[in-house]
C-alpha cells in the first residue's frame, strides 16, 4: 500500500513531527513493503503564507500563533473557514471575543484569507502520491486543518481512506471526532504504534477491525468505537524516530533561514510522580499515566545515530518526567561524548544540587521543572510533593550552573487564599537575581485532569471553553466529548492579590537581566556576597566565623532549630535568640527566602555572564 503520513499546521517550525517519525518507523518495521510518504504542511504553510503575503506574512507570525494561539483557539479558527466553506465564518464572533480579551487577531485575520487556497493546495499535493491511505497526526490545533484537508480528499477521491490519530484522539475525543466527521474514516485513539499496523493489515485483507483496540471504524452507516488498550506499549515497541524526509523539507524550504532546527526525542512515557500523586490541573498524560522508560543504552543509541545523521546539536525531550536512572546510567555518558549537546528535558524540581551539575555537565541546558508556585501552600493543593523553599533552591542552583528554566506561576486553585499569596509576593524583589516566570496565569481546565475527573475536589460546574464557539459548526453536546479544554466559575485569588501578583511577574522579568546575587569571596571563616539587584543598594555583605557556616548551611534550606542544632554538632553553639535576630537581618537584607519556619540562601555560586548586569540599575521600583 501507498501511504501518506500528514503533519498539519500548528507543528512547530524548528522540529520534526515526532509522531510522523515513530510512526514512518513502526510501518517500516512492521510492513516493509509499504511505501511511506511524509507531508510536513506546517512548513508547507509558513512557506505559503510567506510567497503569497509577498513576505508580510512571516514564519515569525506562524510560530506566535503556534506557540500563543492554544488558549484562544486562534490556529484551528484559521482552518474553520476552510472546513466549513465559508470565509467569514464566525469571524464576528472571533472579533468579538478578541475584543473582550484584549488580545491582536491582525495577523490571524490575515492568515484567514489564505487558509483556503492552501488547503487545496495541500490536498492536491497529497493526492499526487497516489496515496491508499492518509493518516493525520493531530495534537492541540491540529485538529480543524486536517478536518478540512482530510474532507477535501474524500470528496476528491472518495476511495482515499482517512486515519486521524494523536493525542486530540484520546478517550472520548476521538469518537466524536469519528461520529461527527463522516469523511474520517477511521480514528485511532491512544497509542498508535501497535494499533496503527494492525489497521493497516486489515485494510490490506478488506476487513473489518473489530479487534484492534482504540480504533472507531464504520460498520455501515453506523459509527463504532473499540475500546482503548489497557495496556501500554511497552518501550521496546517505540522506534527510534525516522526524520530524513522532514530534513529534507526543511533543507529545501523557504523557512529555513527563519529557524534553527532540533531534534525531538522521546526517552519515557507517562510520569512517575503522577502515578502516585497526579497533579491536581494537569492532564497532559491522558489516558496513560502509567510511567515506562527506554533503557539508558537504547537512549544513547538513538541520540548518537541521529545527531551522527542530521549533524544537529539541539535536542528536545519530550518526555514529561525524566527517568531519575538517567542520572545514573545516561547523562553521564552525555558528558562522556564530548559533543557539544544542547538539550531540554522536563523534570521533577526537588533536585539535588549534584544533579543539577550532572544536567549542565551532560549539556541539559534547558529545563522545564513543573515549578509551578513558590507557595507552599499552594504547591500542596496542586499535589506536586515539593515546597516553595525547595523551588527557589532549583531556581538558585540552576542560576548557578548556567540552565535556563521555563516555569509559569500558576493560581486559581480551589481552596487557596490570599494569604498563600502575600508572603511569597512580599519577597519578590530579592529573587530578581534569579530566572522569573515566563508568566503567571489562572489554570485551566483540562480533560484527563484531576479536577476534570473529580469534580468533588472544586470544579463542580464546568462547560467547554468559549473559544471551541468560534471554531466548530457542533452542538454543546458534542463538544462536551471532542474538546480539551473547559470553562468553569473562577476560583482562588482575584482582585487586588491577583494583579499584585501580575505586577510583581512583570517586575521580576524586568529586572532579572541586570539582577547578580553571588558569593563573590569564600574562605573557611569568611563569605561575601556581591549583591547588584535592581530596587537594592549595591554592597558587599560580609559574613565572618560562624555567620558564614550558617549561610552555607542554610544552602539546602533548614528551620532555625535544625540550623542551631547542626552549628552545635560542628561545635558552634549560638543563643536561639541571636540566631533569631542573625536570619532576621538577612531576610531584611533579602539575602534569604523564608517559607514558613524554613529559611534559604539565595546567594549564587557565579553563574552565566549577563552583559550590563554587574552593576546596572533599571529604572523600576520594587513590588
Amino acid at each position: 500500500m501507498r501511504i501518506a503520513l500528514v503533519s498539519m499546521p500548528w507543528q512547530l517550525l524548528d522540529v520534526p513531527s515526532l509522531a510522523l517519525g515513530i510512526l514512518h518507523g513502526r510501518v517500516r518495521d512492521t510492513r516493509p513493503q509499504d511505501g511511506v510518504t511524509e507531508f510536513h504542511e506546517g512548513l508547507a504553510w509558513a512557506e505559503f503564507l510567506l510567497e503569497r503575503s509577498g513576505g508580510g506574512i512571516t514564519p515569525f507570525a506562524y510560530t506566535d500563533v503556534a506557540e500563543e494561539g492554544l488558549p484562544h483557539g486562534l490556529g484551528d479558527w484559521v482552518f474553520s473557514g476552510a472546513l466549513y466553506g465559508d470565509p467569514d465564518w464566525r469571524r464576528d464572533r472571533l472579533e468579538a471575543y478578541a475584543a473582550e480579551q484584549g488580545i491582536g487577531i491582525g495577523h490571524v485575520l490575515a492568515m484567514r484569507a489564505h487558509a483556503d487556497a492552501f488547503v487545496a493546495s495541500c490536498t492536491e499535493r497529497i493526492l499526487a502520491a497516489a496515496p491508499d491511505v492518509v493518516g493525520f497526526t493531530t495534537t492541540f490545533m491540529q485538529n480543524v486543518p486536517s478536518l478540512a484537508v482530510a474532507r477535501r480528499i474524500k470528496e476528491a477521491r472518495p476511495g482515499v481512506l482517512t486515519v486521524m490519530g494523536g493525542a486530540n484522539c484520546d478517550g472520548p475525543m476521538g469518537e466524536a471526532l469519528h461520529r461527527n466527521h463522516g469523511f474520517v474514516d477511521f480514528v485511532v485513539r491512544g497509542e498508535g504504534e501497535l494499533a496503527f499496523p494492525a489497521l493497516l493489515d486489515h485494510i490490506d485483507r478488506g476487513t473489518d477491525p473489530a479487534e484492534v483496540n482504540g480504533v472507531c471504524w464504520r460498520d455501515g452507516p453506523r459509527a463504532v468505537a473499540n475500546p482503548q488498550a489497557e495496556a501500554v506499549v511497552p518501550p521496546r515497541s517505540i522506534p527510534a524516530p525516522d526524520f530524513d524526509q522532514w530534513r529534507r523539507a526543511l533543507d529545501t524550504s523557504a523557512v529555513r533561514p527563519y529557524v534553527e532546527p532540533k531534534l525531538v526525542l522521546e526517552s519515557a512515557r507517562g510520569c512517575w510522580w503522577g502515578e502516585k500523586h497526579q497533579c491536581t490541573f494537569c492532564g497532559l498524560n491522558g489516558s496513560y499515566m502509567e510511567f515506562r522508560s527506554k533503557s539508558p543504552d537504547q537512549v544513547w543509541e538513538e541520540v548518537a545515530g541521529l545527531v551522527e545523521r542530521h549533524r544537529i546539536l539541539d535536542i528536545i525531550m519530550v518526555d514529561n518526567i525524566i527517568d531519575m536512572e538517567y542520572f545514573k546510567r545516561l547523562l553521564p555518558r552525555f558528558a562522556e561524548s564530548g559533543w557539544d549537546l544542547r538539550v531540554h528535558y522536563e523534570v521533577k524540581s526537588n533536585l539535588k544540587k549534584s544533579q543539577v551539575e550532572l544536567l549542565a555537565d551532560a549539556g541539559v541546558l534547558h529545563i522545564q521543572p513543573g515549578i509551578e508556585s513558590l507557595g507552599s501552600r499552594a504547591l500542596q493543593i496542586m499535589d506536586k510533593g515539593v515546597s516553595g523553599g525547595r523551588n527557589v533552591r532549583l531556581l538558585r542552583d540552576s542560576q548557578t550552573h548556567g540552565l535556563t528554566v521555563s516555569w509559569n506561576y500558576l493560581y486559581g486553585f480551589p481552596g487557596e487564599s490570599d494569604a498563600d499569596y502575600l508572603d511569597v509576593l512580599g519577597q519578590v524583589s530579592a529573587l530578581v537575581h534569579l530566572q522569573p516566570p515566563g508568566g503567571a496565569s489562572r489554570i485551566a481546565l483540562e480533560r484527563f485532569s484531576p479536577y476534570f475527573e473529580r469534580p468533588e475536589l472544586g470544579m463542580d460546574r464546568r462547560s467547554p471553553s468559549v473559544v471551541y464557539g468560534h471554531v466548530y459548526d457542533l452542538p454543546e453536546s458534542e463538544l462536551e466529548d471532542l474538546v480539551y479544554l473547559f470553562d468553569t466559575p473562577e476560583r482562588g485569588i482575584a482582585g487586588p492579590v491577583e494583579e499584585w501578583l501580575h505586577e510583581a511577574v512583570r517586575y521580576w522579568q524586568a529586572a532579572h537581566p541586570v539582577s547578580r546575587l553571588e558569593i563573590a569571596a569564600e574562605a573557611p571563616e569568611e563569605l561575601v556576597l556581591r549583591d547588584r539587584r535592581c530596587g537594592w543598594p549595591a554592597r558587599d555583605h560580609r559574613l565572618d566565623g560562624w555567620q558564614a557556616l550558617a549561610y552555607r548551611l542554610l544552602d539546602q534550606g533548614r528551620t532555625l532549630k535544625a540550623l542551631g542544632a547542626e552549628l552545635h554538632a560542628r561545635g558552634r553553639p549560638i543563643p536561639g535568640d541571636r540566631l533569631g535576630d542573625w536570619a532576621a537581618d538577612l531576610y531584611a537584607r533579602g539575602l534569604v527566602f523564608k517559607d514558613g519556619d524554613t529559611y534559604v540562601a539565595l546567594a549564587t555560586e557565579g553563574g552565566p555572564v549577563r552583559v550590563g548586569a554587574a552593576d546596572g540599575a533599571l529604572a523600576a521600583e520594587p513590588v
